[in-house]
């Protein structure tokens, strides 16, 4: 991993920060983004410094995004070898609780801004790059109140699946995550909802087979290989993340 060049979006925090202290951990240069720019400049911090971290705020919705990042890439550190793209869960709801305006805002952001990074990325990178996508268990089996994500990440894994045939005879891979019950605060907020978020955590590590959540960093070291030189032959496959908690195969 040693100087290549990662963007990971949403890396200020959970996930994506697990997965870019993986990177730096293991050599790579990361480009580092966030909505707010107080919390991009503390992962920045965290991760290291400025000297292989480069934090630029900025939302997946922006038409621009994709663009900016991949040109501070090559700028900043002179390649580009790849990006994870992680996005924020959804508002939280019942599908007859979901307004258009949520829908159309979550569409923006989760959906439309995931497309245009990959597009994007899908330009500009050559033999040996790699797009990957933070997705959710929900592509295979829907997740109780959580409608919106129920309805939009199944259309990105079709999309990424579709986007690894056409990229597979340019030596470009794409790969998904499917991540499921992961201790992070977006998980812990939603066993909140449930009113009682002990019982909920204790019910839900009853149905995984190694019975706990997983770790951020669990999930960091799993997304980083698979963008990783050491998975080139992995392309077109959505991975659960969920310690055994998906039934099918």
């Amino acid at each position: 991993m040693e100087g290549r060049v990662y963007i990971v979006t949403g890396a200020t925090r959970g996930l994506g920060f697990a997965t870019a202290r993986t990177l730096v951990d293991e050599g790579a240069l990361v480009v580092a983004t966030g909505r707010k720019e107080e919390s991009v400049a503390s992962a920045v911090t965290a991760l290291g410094g400025s000297e292989r971290v480069l934090g630029i705020p900025a939302d997946n919705a922006d038409s621009d995004t994709a663009e900016r990042l991949i040109a501070a890439a090559r700028s900043r550190f002179g390649r580009f070898d790849g990006i994870l793209i992680s996005v924020g869960g959804p508002p939280a709801g019942a599908v007859t609780a979901v307004d258009d305006d949520q829908w159309r805002d979550a569409f923006e952001s989760v959906f439309l801004g995931a497309v245009r990074l990959a597009r994007s990325a899908a330009h500009e990178l050559g033999e040996g790059g790699v797009v990957g996508f933070v997705l959710s268990g929900s592509v295979h089996e829907p997740i109780p109140g959580l409608a919106v994500s129920n309805g939009l990440r199944p259309g990105l894994a079709g999309f990424a699946k579709t986007l690894a045939d056409e990229l597979g005879p340019r030596g470009i891979r794409v790969v998904g995550l499917l991540p499921a019950r992961i201790d992070t605060d977006r998980v812990r907020e939603l066993d909140a909802l449930s009113g009682d978020a002990e019982a909920t955590h204790e019910q839900n590590c009853s149905r995984i087979p190694l019975r706990r959540y997983g770790t951020p960093e669990e999930f960091g070291r799993t997304a980083a290989f698979l963008l990783s030189p050491a998975a080139s032959y992995l392309t077109g496959l959505m991975l659960p993340v969920d310690g055994g908690a998906t039934r099918g195969w």
